[in-house]
């Protein structure tokens, strides 16, 4: 089992920054994948960026060049927002999957995005 807390959503004008913090606990030793996806009413929760093991990343090609993924340490997750657009505005989630790509989800944190 892993237990995912997220941290650092909030309110934003467009342009400005955010960054988001997943602290993970648990059984942290069997993660292979750790990401962020969002969610805004009505539609499917959708991928945002992802870091392996390895520590190669991918984006949806809406962030890339504004967002960046990375790991502080074994169990801490960020998510780096700059540039933020109105479209932007999202519930934000953590994810990890474990080795048998089982999926952990955080509660979710909202980030909103004034024009």
């Amino acid at each position: 089992q892993v237990q995912l807390v997220e941290s650092g959503g909030g309110l934003v004008q467009a342009g400005g920054s955010l960054r988001l913090s997943c602290t993970a606990s648990g059984s942290i030793s069997t993660i292979v994948e750790r990401g962020w996806y969002r969610q805004t009413p009505g539609k499917r929760r959708e991928l945002v960026a992802v870091i392996n093991g390895d520590g190669s990343t991918r984006y949806d090609d809406s962030v890339k060049g504004r967002f960046s993924i990375s790991r502080d340490n074994s169990k801490i997750t960020v998510l780096q927002m700059d540039s933020l657009k109105p479209e932007d505005t999202a519930v934000y989630y953590c994810n990890v999957k474990n080795r048998h790509y089982f999926n952990y989800w955080g509660q979710g944190t909202q980030v909103t995005v004034s024009s």
